[in-house]
């Protein structure tokens, strides 16, 4: 029996929350459907942004790439990719919904702290407090060539800038008395000047000396999220993070990753429930067990066609494949590189692709693979898929709720846009009707909703002074 005792005074709610993660470039996507839609105009985010608030959605989530994934040197032609600007894109859907969060994913490594401080800081106000932020870091020059800064941040210093960063910007969106603006016209003065401080940091990457344009939000500031899952980046995510995007959605793995969280929550000087953690998932459900599974068979077929099954070996091979049958056993030739890219993806990135290619090969033989069958068991996200019918997966998710393992799941929908529609009618009310599950939103700001505190504000006159002439970045 499973051990689900989580020490440290963790103490469960007995509650999930559910986001999307509209992903933009991805292979998990079936667009080769007829249902599906557009990848890029605004009508597909807007429905799934709206059935997403319909459902009590805590957020909606968009992932960020600042460079086009490759296919042997060209753009990657068979994935979905679509991905307008993140914010420009919150800012909209901030019109046309009232309650669900909205989460941009910005780069710490090719973004400075006082201009994205205060764009993010703007969507907080826009939104009247629904504003996050998922804190990513990249360090390959493939990337910064867009930037003209190559690789000049060391893969060991990623995190060490991020922190500084994002210290910065917290900083920033603290500066700002909650009564520094006049009450009523019969003030002296709009605002008060003394109730606003510098920010000054200075460090090995930049330099900031800003004084902040806009007061706090209704949340006081935009909440973090962070999906780093190495020890640096959960040693991060302990320091920093409101909510962790994490890739442990099974459930030993899932109480495992929470322990550990917890523990290093509490080495950072934090509660054991201050973190909220939300693993990534997919979800493929129908009315019976059986639908259900037809239904994963369909979308699997559909993610992982003849195409795109030799396009994935490509990816390691460094070659063209498109001679080999998908339906047959691995190609018997070697790769022509040794260590794959960050070019073709961060799946994919430093692989050693010799050794890889000789244990694919002998485990495809031994189980009687052929390329499509055997691409398929390494991308159908096993650990992260629930299939079967609404009352079953309602009847897992109880153990997640009543133990605490999560606190919610982010959706990744196969289909855009109604790739949340069966979920939202069907799963959402199951939930619901087992008491683990919101009914009704518990505020109006993204803070609320996720239960998180309020975050405590520094000392007056003290946020001008943190980091001045210190830290590095």
């Amino acid at each position: 029996m499973t051990d689900t005792k989580i020490d440290g005074g963790f103490r469960p709610s007995g509650q999930l929350q559910l986001g999307v993660f509209f992903q933009g470039v991805n292979s998990g996507t079936v667009w080769k459907a007829e249902e599906s839609g557009s990848q890029t105009d605004f009508e597909s985010f807007r429905r799934i942004a709206q059935t997403a608030e319909r459902g009590l959605f805590a957020a909606f989530f968009l992932g960020e790439g600042l460079r086009l994934r490759e296919h042997l040197g060209r753009p990657h032609a068979l994935d979905v990719a679509g991905r307008p600007d993140a914010q420009a894109m919150l800012a909209a859907l901030a019109s046309v919904t009232s309650n669900i969060g909205l989460v941009a994913t910005q780069n710490t490594t090719y973004n400075d702290p006082a201009d994205l401080a205060h764009r993010l800081s703007t969507l907080d106000l826009l939104s009247g407090g629904r504003a996050a932020w998922n804190v990513v870091t990249t360090d390959n020059a493939w990337t910064g060539a867009n930037f003209r800064r190559g690789g000049y941040l060391d893969h060991a210093e990623r995190y060490v800038h991020a922190e500084a960063f994002v210290e910065t910007a917290k900083r920033i969106w603290d500066a700002w008395d909650d009564n520094a603006i006049a009450a009523s016209g019969a003030a002296e003065s709009w605002v008060s000047p003394e109730s606003i401080r510098r920010v000054r940091h200075e460090g090995r990457h930049y330099t900031v000396d800003v004084l902040p344009k806009l007061p706090r939000s209704a949340q006081h500031r935009p909440v973090l999220f962070q999906a780093g899952d190495s020890p640096e980046g959960r040693d991060f995510a302990a320091r920093q993070a409101d909510v962790i995007f994490s890739a442990h959605p099974k459930f030993e793995a899932a109480l495992d990753f929470r322990r550990d969280i917890v523990a290093r929550s509490l080495k950072a000087g934090r509660g054991a429930n201050d973190v909220k953690i939300m693993p990534a998932s997919e979800f493929i459900l129908a009315a019976t067990p059986q639908e259900a599974k037809d239904k994963k068979a369909w979308v699997r077929s559909l993610q992982i066609g003849p195409q795109q099954a030799l396009a994935y070996l490509e990816q390691f091979w460094g070659r063209e494949l498109q001679s080999y049958d998908p339906d047959g056993p691995l190609p018997e030739i070697d790769p022509v590189v040794e260590e794959t890219s960050e070019t073709r993806g961060s799946g994919f990135h430093g692989a050693k692709a010799r050794q890889l290619s000789d244990q694919w090969r002998a485990e495809a033989k031994e189980k009687g693979l052929s390329i499509r069958q055997f691409v398929s068991s390494k991308t159908s996200r096993v650990d992260a898929t629930f299939n079967g019918s609404y009352a079953e997966v309602a009847d897992r998710l109880v153990d997640y709720a009543r133990t605490g393992a999560v606190d919610g799941f982010n959706i990744s929908p196969w289909l855009i846009p109604t790739g949340l529609d069966d979920i939202v009618n069907h799963l959402v009310p199951e939930l619901q009707e087992r008491g683990i599950y919101p009914t009704d939103y518990a505020g109006t700001t993204l803070r609320e909703n996720l239960g998180l505190a309020a975050p405590v504000r520094p000392e007056a006159g003290v946020a001008g002074k943190v980091g001045a002439g210190a830290g590095h970045a």
